[in-house]
């Protein structure tokens, strides 16, 4: 079972990442779009792990206070398109209080740094050449009161996230 625990979004914010992408498709940029449903924050990628319990026990025992979120610009890495969020020192402080509890229980995850970002597509790519066009990159804010465990299995018609709790 694959794992990972992230932060989801109001409509908004998914609104404001929906329209953008409609937006990028009308200028001729393809790839895999980022479905409404599967747009997040990852905060810790678990990975394949067979006690989702475990896993929910650690999210009850460290506190989550309301943090808010802001968009803030777009970006690539290699051939993934993403939208970015403003620095939130207390999103960050959550990520290291959440990864170390993670850890002290044995639960393994992905310790690649913190890189708070949104993938809109994968294998993007650009009909007209070079730099995908962005006039106005996505806006929007929230207050995000809780993390949440997720699933990800591949379906017929690409990935399905399941909230787990």
């Amino acid at each position: 079972m694959r794992l990972f625990i992230a932060l989801q979004f109001d409509d908004n914010i998914l609104d404001a990442l929906t329209g953008f992408q409609d937006d990028l498709k009308n200028k001729g940029v393809t790839g895999n779009f980022t479905r409404r449903e599967n747009l997040h924050i990852t905060l810790a990628f678990i990975g394949d792990y067979g006690n989702p319990e475990k896993v929910l026990d650690v999210l009850e025992q460290v506190e989550f206070d309301p943090v808010e979120i802001s968009l803030k610009g777009v970006g690539s890495f290699r051939d993934i398109f993403w939208a970015g969020i403003k620095d939130s020192p207390e999103l960050a402080g959550y990520v290291r209080r959440l990864r170390r509890e993670l850890s002290a229980q044995g639960i393994p995850y992905d310790k690649k740094k913190f890189a708070p970002h949104i993938t809109l597509i994968r294998k993007a790519s650009y009909i007209g050449g070079g730099n995908i066009p962005v006039d106005d990159p996505p806006a929007g804010n929230m207050t995000a009161t809780r993390a949440f465990l997720m699933k990800s299995e591949r379906g017929k018609r690409g990935m399905i996230y399941t909230e787990l709790g």
